[in-house]
């Protein structure tokens, strides 16, 4: 059974930054693939970024490419997505997951959620 924790989220105003911290436990951290998701009521869950289990390759939706960093320390057992220069359509609840296997931007390729962390960027 794996734990996933997600904090860091809040309000701040468009073009501020914000770092999320998703902390996991349970299984082998280091070997599983990680993603990032976001999620406004309404609507599919969405692919933000994501960290390849052990080659350290690196995805980002096209929303996000050049702003948003995926990131995790091994030893914490911990994946981290800094997020610069929000917009307000970057407001939702962010949450961290496993991958499985398969392609990394689909969430039905992921098992174990964190309960989120809302994020909300004010114009």
């Amino acid at each position: 059974q794996v734990q996933l924790v997600e904090s860091g989220g809040g309000l701040v105003q468009a073009g501020g930054s914000l770092r999320l911290s998703c902390a996991a436990s349970g299984r082998t951290f280091s070997t599983y693939a990680m993603g990032w998701f976001r999620q406004v009521p309404g609507k599919e869950r969405e692919f933000v970024a994501a960290f390849g289990g052990s080659g350290g390759s690196t995805f980002y939706s096209e929303s996000v490419k050049g702003r948003f960093t995926i990131s995790r320390d091994n030893a914490k057992n911990t994946v981290y997505l800094q997020m610069n220069s929000l917009k307000p359509e970057d407001t939702a609840v962010y949450y961290c997951a496993q991958h499985r296997g398969g392609s990394p931007y689909s969430h039905a390729n992921y098992f174990y959620w964190g309960q989120g962390t809302q994020v909300t960027v004010s114009s």
